[in-house]
């Protein structure tokens, strides 16, 4: 009897759940996501009773001892166990402990490319509660001085490839007294020590726990470097409990401790070190480390070495799938690509070619207190809504003005929360769960990024800087960053919607579309900087009919600029700054020049055309 009773009741739960499913499609997608939420937040509650805090440094350490051979790395043909690893960490931090005055609470910065060195390096100053600041390994005089000093570092740790950049800024380096090193044998800088030597005379014995006692989950784990108004980069602040938050990515993405990971993004960026590095960490999985992305050798990497995980950013994927077709595409292990930034277009095109590969993309800030997570797989969504992802950090979409650059408020002064299916502002509320950490010592920067009275007088939420959408079903939109949408003749323009449409043009590989100024006009014209195809020229007629096709004339790109490639950032993310501070001016722009002649089509930018816009004898 009790037999049947068990069937019917089994029966009947999988009835509702088919009920259910029917009604609401997503709904089992849904609730694992649920499932795994609760997991992780019982998870990071026992991590906070703890004392110290579990880091991700514990959780390295525990996977050491537990898997102590297992391989943690592989890279250019070598490979580390976890208990190598571990144990040169320790060699690490006693020659930093012996031959400098770094103690917990300390910054360290790290100058280092993407190499093993980097790893035991920052596992090191972990060990010895010091937060790592992680130095972009591009930039260079000015920038590298500011890198290091904003966030009151004492000691510099630059690769041995680096040292020329170091030598650069020696001089006020040393005014601010810091130890400067180098990952070499020798030197003969007199202010830049080796630190090879002394790491291999050093011990690997563990280091006390004690040296990062009051380690807590709000303690500063890392500071990354983002892009600042100013030119200088500014200092995020990533605590220890963020690092975890980014770490959880891999989980929500079914990555398991059988999975290999292919890790080529830069390491001092969120993405690589995160969602890659330590992602991979919480896993017990094995990092197949790229010194930089190559497109050539991407898939013949992933064949050589069984990778069943990659990671992707910016334009990564549209990299891919503009390299030559080969007939061994889908001859591959890989079964999860994490990221963000992939175009509606590319994502369609990279399964197509690719084969069978789940997409998880994701949305996210080094310093921002909103994340959402495409963990349906729906093409050409950054995430969906989730009840638990609403009440862990409560965010709106609101109002935006892109003409004053603000967000629209009503008659007593609060903002407006947009309706589904429109393009809103995305902001955070800021409390305990979803704090906004800031940038180090850069109040200015830090309060510029904060909303007051958003709804109810004193809340204060996060600027995300981003206008999204979300749709009926939850699923979230990117539609463009703040400073990118641009107004004319009254109407907004989203730049990566334009950008989409013109990737449809057969002779057009990559596109950038920006807004500039027009003497004598309100608001900002539509301009493109386009990367062809090889062997391709500009088809004026084609890109003519198919921008006067699909887009309104406000919309339509009234200048072409054709470059041999377009600039992007460390990550692989499209920069505009320089292309818009240019113009459409010819006598600047020495690259193939197109003015959109109403009557025409695109024709070649002349200067005479440029003066008769610029003295107003010709209107746009």
């Amino acid at each position: 009897m009790s037999v049947n009773l068990l069937y019917t009741f089994l029966a009947g739960l999988l009835g509702l759940i088919l009920l259910i499913s029917k009604k609401y499609p997503y709904f089992l997608h849904d609730l694992r996501y649920a499932i795994s939420a609760i997991g992780i937040g019982i998870r990071l509650d026992k991590f906070q009773k703890k004392t110290p805090y579990y880091t991700v440094l514990e959780r390295f350490l525990e996977q050491a001892k537990n898997q102590p051979q297992k391989t943690f790395l592989i890279f250019e043909g070598r490979s580390f166990s976890y208990s190598f690893a571990d144990n040169e960490s320790n060699k690490v931090a006693r020659a930093l402990q012996t031959h400098t005055d770094l103690k917990e609470g300390d910054t360290a910065a790290v100058f280092v490319g993407n190499e093993p060195d980097f790893v035991w390096l920052w596992l090191a100053l972990a060990k010895l509660g010091c937060t790592a600041a992680l130095l972009n390994t591009n930039i260079r005089s000015k920038s590298l001085l500011h890198c290091f000093s904003c966030c009151d570092a004492k000691v510099l740790v630059a690769g041995a490839d680096l040292q020329g950049a170091v030598e650069e800024v020696l001089p006020g380096l040393k005014d601010g007294g810091a130890r400067v090193f180098v990952l070499g044998q020798e030197s003969c800088v007199d202010g830049i020590e080796t630190l090879s030597d002394k790491i291999q005379e050093a011990s690997d014995q563990p280091l006390s726990v004690q040296l990062r006692a009051n380690v807590k989950g709000s303690s500063p784990a890392l500071y990354i470097y983002t892009s600042g108004t100013t030119g200088l980069p500014k200092a995020a602040v990533v605590s220890q409990m963020k690092l975890w938050y980014a770490s959880f990515v891999q989980g929500f993405a079914g990555v398991t401790s059988d999975d290999i990971i292919y890790l080529y993004l830069p390491l001092y960026h969120t993405a690589g070190f995160l969602m890659g590095l330590t992602g991979a960490i919480d896993r017990g999985l094995t990092i197949v480390l790229k010194r930089k992305f190559s497109a050539s050798q991407f898939w013949d990497d992933c064949r050589k070495y069984n990778i069943t995980v990659i990671q992707y950013i910016g334009e990564i994927m549209r990299y891919l799938c503009n390299s030559p077709k080969k007939d061994n595409d889908k001859n591959h292990k890989v079964r999860v690509a994490m990221g963000n930034g992939i175009r509606l277009d590319t994502w369609e095109e990279f399964l197509q070619r690719f084969g069978d590969i789940r997409i998880c993309e994701c949305y996210g800030s080094t310093e921002g207190n909103v994340a959402f997570m495409n963990y349906i797989g729906k093409v050409g969504a950054i995430g969906k809504e989730h009840f638990l992802t609403k009440m862990a950090c409560p965010y709106s979409l609101i109002r935006y003005d892109t003409e004053k650059e603000e967000p629209v408020r009503d008659s007593e002064g609060f903002c407006i929360e947009v309706p589904r299916g429109e393009t809103g502002l995305l902001v955070g509320k800021i409390g305990g769960k979803a704090p906004f950490e800031g940038y180090v010592k850069n109040q200015q920067q830090t309060e510029k990024k904060i909303l007051k009275d958003v709804f109810v007088k004193g809340d204060r939420y996060f600027n995300s800087g981003d206008l999204l959408r979300i749709d009926q079903h939850g699923f979230v939109y990117f539609q463009d960053r703040i400073g990118d949408t641009f107004r004319w003749k009254g109407e907004n323009v989203a730049t990566t919607e334009v950008a989409d449409h013109l990737l449809t043009v057969d002779c057009i590989e990559e596109a950038s579309v920006y807004g500039v100024k027009v003497p004598g006009h309100e608001g900002r014209i539509g301009m493109a900087a386009l990367k062809l195809r090889d062997n391709m020229d500009f088809d004026c007629k084609a890109t003519h009919q198919h921008v006067k096709s699909f887009l309104p004339s406000y919309a339509r790109p009234r200048f072409i600029r054709i470059q041999t490639s377009l600039d992007v950032t460390g990550t692989y993310k499209q920069t505009k700054g320089k292309l818009v501070e240019e113009g459409f001016d010819p006598a600047i722009i020495k690259e193939p020049l197109f003015f959109l002649d109403d009557s025409k089509g695109y024709i070649p930018m002349t200067q005479d055309i440029y003066n008769s816009i610029a003295e107003g004898k010709l209107r746009l």
